[in-house]
């Protein structure tokens, strides 16, 4: 009797508690039973998001065999259990995602190209785009007989040099400096390298004059370009970049003030091609068909009339799509049209967020990378945000149509749309803190004006006016159009011109981001009581932005430009004469939303034509930084003490092994193995944007080859 277990056990409690919450978390899934279709790309996803986080091979087959045996493990729970079903199918399609977008990259991405190089090209043009606001043209370019270039590279040409004859199957040859793809030049920043791989582009460069054509294109333009081209003719002012982006979404013809304007006052998503205007689209196309079909009375009273509108919205929808470009948040658009058509035929509502996870599924099998990038993110959050909202009982209950006087009835349109505005908005902010560093405050009400102008008055007039040039007699809706779109223009000037129109961060751990986003997801997808869970990590995640500190020295990849944090808290650059690019990615980069000064300006800086030495105060520490400025040779002994005085040295050239500052060197051999360098003296913290190990395809191979060489040295 000693020996035998006693109630009291230790480990018979153990397991009675683990049983009670084992049958309470089933018992919650069984409650969630049709949500857990939802979480299907949400599983997917984890497995491509680490095929992007961690760095090589070894580490990827190592997700794929813990996917596995997380499923395998599963087998092991109850049969016909919903805990069972959820962590065998959520371990496969983990795997399933990681395995999808590996395979894409190795079988379709373009490798770049080793290193810059000046030579001469001939190739096949396969498409020219023009870029009027930056006067010029792109055009991408398959070299000819150059087995060492990549099979795709994407050249620039001054809207002057463009000879006659330039076009889509055109021979030319032309000189240029070719360069690799260019990575993030700050932490946080844009990755371009990324981007450019799977689109099968291997280097990009500018081309320089005489651009020669030995075979001109035979072929027209394609529609896209005549459309875009028509448009920006017959618009006058500013706003005819913006009229050809809401109908081809290229927004190569939008000024830089005005792009920017749109995207400060929350307003750019009616920029790309996305539900609003693919929607529009496809119910101008079912209310025409509808009205015409109802003129005979034979086709009123004998033919399917809806189905047959809704199968000339969905033809309309397809082809809108691939006139565009077939960009994500198109293709996510037509494919919810498609579905959501296809349930008014068959009598059904559609409109629930199992379309829009199967909108999901179908965008991330062929396009896994998009994953990644904010068009995905900010189009799949919103459309979420959207649809989660409406199936809310209350929002229901709210917004309903109602028997009740007209006023009340306006009154109650405008308070679900700001609803809904502020919900996006919320949804969409720390997805822009990410990946733009800054996020609308003020888009919930720039919305509430922007969408039904543009909806309502812009499109149907840019519609009109080009069904009208079939005969010529567009002219007046060009004009209308035209004045429409300047008051769009007024609406998002007069936001972004608030000084609470963004809110901006420093560069933000990938950790708190994902951890924001699940907990999202967690509140949204969810329906009892336990999805307020998810407010404890968008809570913490919360906590973690506002109490982010900003960098106090940003050196960029190639140690040109440095940016330094001022005693006023403002921030001034090592060149004065760096460019707008440099000096928006700076100030992105350190969340500051102001104008930079020049360092040489600044009191504590003392400067000269060939070296900047700066002293930094930072919690009682006096911080000295020696910052070279040209390229001369510099006496001995004077750089050996100024080396040997300061914690600081950042130079755009290899310095010499004598050169020893106290705390950090970061020269040319330093920022070739790190990247772009963001430092934080508050907490003596360093962040690079490369990693020794990354073996992703779109890093150049000469840089991981020289970072293996000397890894020891960092």
């Amino acid at each position: 009797m000693a020996f035998e277990p006693r109630q009291t056990s230790v480990g018979g409690n153990i397991r009675q508690a683990g049983e009670r919450l084992f049958a309470i978390v089933e018992g919650a899934l069984e409650e969630e039973r049709e949500q857990l279709a939802l979480w299907v790309p949400v599983a997917m996803g984890m497995g491509i998001v680490a095929w992007f986080l961690l760095p090589n091979r070894l580490e990827w087959l190592g997700f794929c065999c813990f996917s596995l045996a997380m499923a395998a493990g599963g087998m092991l729970l109850p049969a016909g259990g919903r805990v069972r079903q959820a962590i065998v199918l959520g371990g496969i399609l983990a795997c399933v995602g990681c395995v999808l977008v590996w395979g894409k990259a190795m079988a379709w991405g373009t490798p770049p190209l080793p290193r810059a190089a000046f030579m001469e090209v001939t190739g096949e043009v396969r498409s020219v785009s023009a870029i009027p606001a930056q006067q010029m043209s792109r055009m991408l370019v398959r070299p000819i007989d150059a087995p060492a270039l990549p099979r795709q590279i994407r050249v620039n040409i001054a809207q002057k040099d463009v000879p006659e004859g330039l076009g889509e199957g055109a021979i030319v040859r032309f000189r240029a400096r070719l360069m690799p793809p260019a990575p993030p030049s700050l932490p946080g920043g844009y990755d371009f390298a990324r981007r450019a791989y799977f689109q099968g582009i291997g280097a990009t460069g500018r081309a320089l004059k005489p651009v020669k054509v030995l075979r001109p294109s035979t072929s027209a333009p394609p529609l896209r370009a005549r459309l875009f081209a028509h448009i920006t003719g017959r618009v006058e002012g500013p706003g005819a970049g913006i009229a050809a982006a809401l109908a081809t979404g290229d927004q190569g013809a939008i000024a830089e003030e005005d792009a920017e304007a749109m995207r400060r006052s929350g307003l750019a998503h009616l920029l790309s091609i996305s539900g609003l205007h693919v929607t529009a689209l496809i119910g101008a196309v079912i209310f025409l068909l509808m009205r015409v079909m109802a003129l005979s009375r034979r086709a009123a009273l004998d033919w399917p009339l809806m189905l047959i509108a809704a199968a000339g919205g969905a033809l309309a929808g397809i082809g809108y799509t691939l006139l565009t470009g077939a960009e994500v948040p198109t293709v996510r658009s037509c494919v919810a049209a498609l579905l959501v058509l296809g349930g008014l035929a068959l009598g059904r509502d559609a409109i629930t967020l199992r379309l829009v996870a199967a909108g999901a599924v179908v965008v991330l099998i062929f396009w896994p990378e998009a994953l990644v990038g904010p068009s995905f993110q900010m189009s799949f959050a919103a459309v979420i945000a959207l649809v989660a909202l409406s199936e809310h009982p209350r929002f229901r209950a709210f917004a309903a149509a109602r028997d009740e006087h007209w006023l009340r009835r306006v009154g109650r349109s405008l308070g679900a749309m700001l609803l809904t505005g502020f919900a996006v908005e919320l949804v969409l902010a720390p997805i822009a803190l990410l990946h733009f560093h800054k996020a609308g405050m003020l888009g919930a009400f720039a919305n509430l004006l922007a969408i039904p102008l543009t909806t309502f008055v812009v499109m149907p007039l840019e519609a009109m006016a080009l069904l009208l040039d079939i005969g010529g007699l567009g002219a007046p809706f060009w004009w209308l159009t035209a004045r429409s779109l300047d008051l769009l223009l007024v609406i998002a000037h007069g936001v972004s011109a608030s000084p609470w129109a963004v809110m901006m961060t420093p560069t933000l751990p990938t950790g708190v981001f994902a951890a924001a986003i699940l907990g999202g997801l967690w509140c949204l997808l969810w329906r009892s009581w336990w999805r307020w869970a998810g407010l404890i990590p968008i809570a913490a995640g919360v906590a973690v932005m506002s109490m982010a500190s900003p960098p106090d020295i940003l050196v960029t990849s190639d140690g040109r430009h440095v940016a330094v944090r001022a005693s006023t808290g403002g921030m001034a650059l090592l060149r004065a004469g760096a460019g707008d690019y440099v000096r928006d990615m700076m100030a992105e980069s350190a969340g500051f939303d102001g104008e930079m000064s020049a360092l040489a300006d600044l009191p504590e800086a003392r400067c000269s034509d060939d070296l900047c030495a700066v002293r930094l105060d930072v919690n009682g520490r006096a911080w000295r930084l020696l910052l070279t400025r040209s390229d001369m040779l510099i006496d001995k002994a004077a750089l050996q003490d100024d080396c040997a005085s300061a914690d600081i040295v950042v130079s755009d050239r290899r310095l010499p092994p004598w050169c020893r500052p106290r705390w950090l060197k970061a020269d040319r051999r330093l920022l070739w193995r790190t990247g772009g360098l963001a430092i934080d003296l508050n907490q003596g913290r360093i962040s690079g944007t490369k990693i020794a190990s990354d073996a992703h395809p779109w890093i150049v191979p000469a840089v991981r080859n020289r970072k293996a060489r000397s890894g020891n040295q960092l």
